[in-house]
């Protein structure tokens, strides 16, 4: 009784450990073994997951279920796919359809058992039988009265559609199954996988104002059951990426960490996703031995760690490494919208290396498949890489109109990072057009963004001698007001070493490397590590 009245509470650990506590007692009636797997599963207890659902088909086939223990090994093998686990997988949903061989009517069950056939058609990239499966899902589900078959399936035709390129007929299928899900409508395990399976899809298709919408509904919907694991740690997830673009670096950093840490037994697709969003932001900040740690663990926990980990090799000095990656991948990858995930990256690289020719083709594609997408955050994207190329090449004149186009898109969505990169790009455009004012205020309102987000890198790469000037720039080494042993501190610090690691290096105690750290804090009026490693590479003070 405890444990469903916990489960009706939403309060989804407290039912699992009731239920857990009876079941020591006395085998479950099969209801209550199905509401303590589904506990299981909303809190990142897998192993318990499947065994329950194991255990669920056993009972609905003994009491003479067939449908209802179909449906218990569909969920058994959804487990398990979330783990990894793909021939097990296979194993529990070729039993599902066996168990339904027999049974010639038009069932719901079947409509769930369709669903895994979209995701391998999707994968192999026969979209269309995808799209077709999914929306025949829908239909069953429609016709059954169900809800949840209905809104999942409605959720994978939409998916699918992105996958193949028709963006806009996707997104409409992702809005119908989310009024479901923000109506309330769906089970929570359900409600859950619609959640990150449409803001994802919505990331994936540049559909900012979208994600940004679901995923605050999305943390909502956590904050409602405190409890939940696995969606909450997902939500943090796609909340670290919105902060990241809107410039709240050191709260996507503290989410990021934080998902990291919820799914740190998990062996769900999401832990890789967090560790991989906690070495963004590291390498974007300048701390790169805590991003080659994050994105080694996002491999290991199978999220591919391209493009970010070229770009780390990049800011490394290793092109060579940086560029062998790219083209590695691109090689592999052939759906346009997937490859609008690596070009931009590939193209920093080549210009990196002076590759020019073959940047210039990347960035053709990569404007020929904006183009065809017709998404403005793509189209900015495109232009971002034109106009650089452009640049490179010698045409200042031509490279400022698709600057300043993809400059004005981050200003309205809110990117500042990205707004200030190309701010970057315009100042060596004017100062190639002989115009210093300019390009001294261009760099005045990045240096700002980048002091601001702790963008260590992009304000070393200003202090570069290729760089242009920037009017006003801080006094030189001896006007920051700190000792000797305050300045190796802080270098120590700008490379990534730990409090521990920086007292061994200068045989000090870790309380006085602290009481260091809080003098330079106050003399150079930052409030973090990573604004004091800003600092650094500003004034040429790291390395």
């Amino acid at each position: 009784m405890q444990g469903r009245s916990a489960f009706e509470r939403r309060a989804w650990g407290e039912a699992f450990e009731a239920f857990s506590r009876a079941s020591a007692e006395q085998p479950l009636a099969a209801d209550d073994l199905e509401r303590m797997a589904q506990c299981a599963g909303l809190t990142a207890r897998e192993a318990e997951a499947i065994a329950g659902f194991e255990r669920l088909y056993q009972l609905r086939l003994e009491a003479g279920e067939p449908r209802r223990a179909a449906l218990a090994a569909f969920w058994c093998a959804m487990r398990l796919v979330s783990i990894g686990e793909a021939a097990r997988a296979n194993g529990w949903l070729g039993r599902a359809q066996r168990v339904l061989d027999g049974d010639a009517a038009d069932i719901v069950e079947r409509g769930y058992l369709l669903l895994p056939q979209v995701s391998r058609l999707t994968a192999a990239g026969d979209f269309g039988a995808a799209c077709a499966t999914a929306a025949k899902a829908a239909e069953i589900g429609a016709r059954h009265g169900d809800r949840d078959l209905q809104a999942v399936g409605r959720c994978f035709e939409g998916r699918a559609f992105i996958r193949h390129g028709r963006v806009a007929e996707g997104l409409l299928l992702l809005d119908e199954a989310m009024v479901q899900v923000t109506g309330d409508e769906l089970s929570p395990m359900v409600a859950g996988v619609i959640y990150c399976a449409a803001i994802a899809a919505c990331q994936q298709s540049y559909a900012l104002d979208r994600a940004r919408e679901w995923t605050a509904a999305l943390s909502r919907w956590c904050d409602g059951q405190p409890q939940v694991v696995v969606f909450a740690a997902a939500c943090l997830v796609h909340r670290s990426e919105i902060l990241q673009l809107g410039g709240a670096w050191s709260e996507a950093v503290e989410e990021a960490r934080q998902a990291s840490l919820r799914l740190a037994h998990s062996r769900d697709c999401e832990a890789g996703n967090a560790r991989y969003q906690e070495a963004e932001l590291y390498r974007l900040r300048g701390e790169l031995s805590e991003a080659e740690q994050a994105y080694t663990l996002a491999s290991e926990r199978g999220r591919d760690p391209q493009p970010g980990l070229a770009l780390l090799r990049l800011a490394q000095g290793r092109a060579d490494l940086a560029l062998a990656a790219t083209r590695r991948v691109l090689t592999a990858t052939q759906n346009p919208l997937h490859r609008t995930r690596i070009l931009p990256a590939h193209i920093e690289i080549l210009l990196a290396a002076r590759e020019l020719g073959e940047a210039r083709q990347a960035a053709e594609e990569l404007c020929a498949i904006a183009l065809d997408l017709n998404l403005e955050i793509l189209s900015a994207m495109a232009q971002h890489a034109q106009g650089a190329v452009t640049l490179a090449e010698g045409d200042a004149r031509g490279a400022l109109e698709p600057l300043r186009q993809a400059q004005e898109v981050w200003r309205r969505v809110g990117a500042p990072y990205l707004s200030a990169r190309v701010r970057v790009a315009v100042a060596r455009a004017f100062q190639d057009l002989g115009d210093q004012d300019g390009a001294a205020l261009e760099l005045n309102a990045a240096k700002k963004v980048f002091t601001a987000l702790g963008a260590a890198p992009d304000l070393a790469a200003l202090q570069a001698p290729s760089a242009p000037a920037i009017a006003g720039a801080a006094a030189g080494k001896g006007a920051h007001g700190l000792s000797a042993r305050e300045l190796e501190v802080l270098r120590l610090v700008a490379a990534g070493k730990t409090n521990k690691i920086i007292a061994r290096e200068l045989f000090l105690s870790e309380k006085t490397v602290e009481r260091h750290l809080s003098n330079i804090f106050a003399k150079l009026e930052v409030p973090t590590r990573s604004a004091a490693t800003a600092w650094a590479y500003q004034h040429g003070l790291a390395g």
